[in-house]
């Protein structure tokens, strides 16, 4: 049965002003409301409501933000505690009684094998921040500059988080290649293909003429978020770790979107039992304030003081609500919550394609998913396996998706992979709720006369 579009429950002038508003008075660099024109007065768990009355079923969740959806009881308790307890708001680096219960439930979640061995950094609130601190750790501890980074990587805005990211235009880090099954850059895939890619960075790392002479650190996704949701084979990860680890090059694992249970255990590493030398975390550890950290080997801990600073690095509230948020998920079992429920919807997504050639791959790990969509009728002729990406069929699903009272982000190399974050308090009739309308927003996509493949980027 077809999902209809949400009818308006309230006059849409509102909600109109303040779009044009927004238009006219913010930056061209605005990104998520150019795709999802709605204007949000209410949220609880999963739902938004619009300025137009409209209801939505939020599969951003802040960019993996909102482990526990919009204001969960637990955090606006956490945070109400705070603010009538009378305690400071801004304390800069200080030590209080809600800093010492974040981190004491914060390493509590840690692998025990690293969280014994480990000290904590506040960054400034955003992931960012966090990543240029790891950054700055290990070439402090090193006394080495150069970075080896990852194909299709994304680790933040600021210089050095960008020049490690996969878009970077100025390189000055190391490029490796990255494992994946669908798009393998060595045209193999499976455990044959992330074989090769970690023998190039061995073989890389230990040729004289290699042009990447001993870096200060390594920086990986558990799995690759904005570069197209493509997880990392465990495998892959442990090589990454012996490699790292025989050459006395400390191993960044950058958790900033894949930790607090989103990808079906408490932290991305454990899936392949690694213990990384440093762990970058913001988003979900803020409990949908902002809060970023890093956590490392003690041994690491070679910085003077002052050596990375930031004016909001004491967030109180956001340490509150983390504190909450943490407790809540490991007390609930949200990550194996995540494991059960995202492999159901990953199976149903992947038998869409019976009947959906334009369903290129649907992969994930936990409650963060991807649906690659390709044009299977360009790919007549090509000499490459898999067809080539179809971004502007993404973006029409997506906008057939908000219709329908979805709301989804687009990722991937050329912004072709439909990408869900669904909270961790997903419900069963939810779940299939977002597979139904997906579903449905495909199809009336595909109908459209006016998609038509291209690679270039569909924002």
């Amino acid at each position: 049965m077809a999902v209809t579009e949400p009818a308006p429950v309230a006059a849409p002038a509102v909600h109109e002003g303040i779009l044009r508003r927004q238009s006219l008075r913010e930056s061209a660099a605005r990104t998520y409301a150019r795709s999802l024109p709605i204007v949000p007065v209410r949220a609880r768990g999963m739902t938004i409501e619009g300025a137009d009355g409209r209801r939505y079923l939020d599969c951003l969740s802040g960019a993996g933000t909102l482990a526990l959806g919009h204001n969960h009881p637990v955090v606006l308790e956490a945070i109400k505690k705070v603010i009538a307890s009378g305690a400071p708001l801004h304390v800069l680096d200080l030590a209080t009684p809600v800093k010492d219960a974040f981190t004491t439930e914060l390493f509590a979640t840690l692998p025990r094998q690293f969280a014994d061995n480990a000290r904590i950094q506040f960054c400034g609130p955003v992931g960012t921040d966090a990543v240029e601190a790891a950054f700055k750790l290990v070439r402090s501890a090193t006394g080495r500059s150069g970075l080896l980074a990852f194909t299709g990587a994304y680790h933040g805005m600021t210089a050095g988080a960008l020049a490690a990211s996969g878009g970077a235009e100025d390189v000055r880090v190391t490029r490796l290649p990255f494992p994946q099954n669908y798009r393998c850059p060595f045209g193999i895939g499976g455990e044959r293909g992330a074989e090769i890619a970690a023998r190039w960075t061995e073989n890389l790392l230990d040729d004289p003429k290699g042009g990447a002479p001993t870096p200060a650190g390594m920086i990986l996704e558990p799995v690759q978020g904005e570069g197209g949701v493509n997880p990392a084979p465990d495998s892959w990860m442990r090589r990454m770790r012996e490699i790292t680890e025989n050459r006395s090059v400390p191993l960044i694992a950058d958790e900033v979107q894949t930790g607090v249970g989103r990808t079906g255990a408490f932290w991305a590493v454990e899936h392949s039992g690694i213990v990384p030398d440093v762990m970058v975390l913001s988003k979900a550890i803020g409990g949908s304030l902002p809060l970023a950290v890093i956590v490392y080997r003690s041994e690491l801990d070679t910085w003077q003081p002052g050596a990375h600073a930031g004016t909001f690095r004491g967030n109180q509230l956001a340490m509150a609500a983390g504190t909450a948020t943490l407790a809540f998920v490991r007390e609930h079992h949200l990550a194996e919550r995540a494991a059960t429920l995202g492999a159901r919807m990953v199976a149903r997504l992947q038998a869409l394609a019976t009947d959906h050639p334009s369903i290129g791959d649907v992969r994930g790990r936990g409650l963060m998913i991807g649906v690659e969509l390709v044009d299977p009728e360009a790919a007549a002729g090509s000499d490459r396996p898999e067809p080539p990406p179809a971004p502007v069929l993404a973006a029409a699903v997506q906008q057939e998706c908000l219709r329908r009272g979805l709301i989804v982000e687009l990722g991937g190399r050329h912004c072709a992979v439909v990408r869900l974050l669904p909270p961790l308090t997903l419900t069963d009739e939810q779940a299939a709720a977002v597979v139904d309308r997906l579903a449905d927003a495909l199809s009336a996509a595909e109908r459209s006369p006016h998609r038509r493949t291209t690679t270039g980027s569909a924002r």
